[in-house]
């Protein structure tokens, strides 16, 4: 195991903080994974995740198992958690600045064909040779834009150490919930083994959320490069200058924030050794065939959110896991004030894949979230 340190941009005098990655086995051997854990700082399963993982691996290291490389970011924002507040971290956001650290990296095909880099007049006949190509035009690209701010050092760091992987793996949490996956439909095909392993009870899909979070970014610009090239130079280069799905990414929601135990981890880190092998990068023991999948993708279009109608106490009546259907009451909100209470139901089909772990809502707080497989919304997907 090859400890790296990555410094990042003081922030005032006096103050630095670093970032820390963990590489196993020999670049370019075979596929490369990269598996990161709490971008959001306050979402801390995936840290334990990667604590199990890191022994496995070394120990794979050490008997000769891997067949590809893999990169571990245990703790990829420290600047999230050092930001507590009240015994409180306060890790989804950046303070000085008020961004979501999941939110704001690289639109990738603008990068590549800026200023004259037109990444386009490099490719040529052998996809794997283009792939090379525009990998090391991503590196090229994040010299051209160097970072000025803390925030903007930690999200260069991350993507120089991700955006040559074939696979990403972004293990996040959410409140209260049950194992689920996001990812663009590009990716599904190549992942499809990693939710059963996982057990997750979701596979949310979408092709953009607007929200320019990491794991899109780095999935993003193999098909949006290729729709680039189809509309600027015709479908008769796209097919002969192949451009395939180089980069298959995912944001893994590891259940709730609570859930962080040594039981879990090993489970989860269990499951991702199995997805390696699955991959070829670890020759491990057998694992057997991937389980039965608990679910098939559904849009995260249809996914319905629901939202308190009124102030109050918040009365769960559905639990994360639960299949509901339209008309089935999710929660309860009791005003303390006058007694009354007003239900929150389902008007769709599917899976309550999470919910807030709050019981005080403010009017049109978010309260939970149904998996749905028909359309039901458009524009940003995903909150700011």
């Amino acid at each position: 195991m090859d400890t790296r340190q990555h410094h990042l941009i003081s922030p005032a005098c006096g103050t630095a903080r670093s970032l820390h990655s963990w590489h196993f086995g020999a670049p370019g051997a075979g596929p490369k994974v990269y598996i990161q854990a709490s971008l959001h700082a306050d979402e801390l399963p995936g840290m334990l995740v990667i604590q199990h993982l890191r022994q496995h691996l070394q120990q794979a290291e050490a008997a000769g198992q891997l067949r590809g490389q893999v990169v571990l970011v245990p703790m990829a924002n420290p600047i999230g958690l050092d930001q507590t507040w009240l015994q409180l971290q306060m890790g989804r956001f950046e303070m000085a600045s008020g961004q979501n650290f999941n939110r704001h990296y690289p639109v990738w095909v603008d990068w590549l064909r800026e200023n004259g880099h037109d990444v386009a007049t490099q490719l040529g006949p052998d996809a794997q040779a283009n792939v090379r190509t525009v990998r090391q035009a991503m590196h090229q690209a994040l010299l051209r834009h160097p970072p000025t701010t803390e925030l903007d050092s930690l999200r260069h760091t991350l993507m120089g150490l991700a955006c040559d992987a074939d696979v990403v793996l972004d293990l996040h949490c959410d409140f209260e919930a049950v194992v689920h996956l996001y990812m663009e439909p590009e990716c599904e095909p190549g992942l499809r083994s990693l939710a059963p392993w996982l057990g997750a009870q979701a596979v949310l899909l979408a092709r953009g959320t607007g929200a320019h979070c990491f794991d899109e970014s780095l999935s993003g610009v193999w098909w949006q490069l290729r729709e680039s090239l189809l509309a600027s130079h015709g479908s008769e280069f796209v097919a002969t200058h192949p451009l395939p799905q180089a980069c298959l990414s995912t944001t893994v929601e590891l259940r709730g924030q609570a859930d962080v135990s040594d039981a879990l981890a090993s489970r989860d880190s269990q499951a991702l050794l199995a997805f390696l092998t699955d991959m070829q990068v670890l020759e491990g023991p057998d694992h057997g065939p991937a389980p039965q999948p608990l679910c098939q993708p559904t849009p995260l279009s249809g996914s319905q959110y629901l939202h308190a109608p009124c102030a109050g106490v918040v009365s769960f009546q559905r639990q994360p896991g639960d299949r509901v259907q339209p008309g089935d009451v999710i929660a309860r909100v009791v005003n303390p004030i006058t007694a009354q209470s007003q239900l929150v139901c389902s008007d769709t089909d599917g899976v309550l894949y999470t919910r807030h772990n709050l019981r005080w809502a403010t009017t049109g707080m978010e309260l939970a979230k149904i998996s749905g497989s028909t359309p039901r919304r458009t524009g940003a997907l995903l909150g700011p």
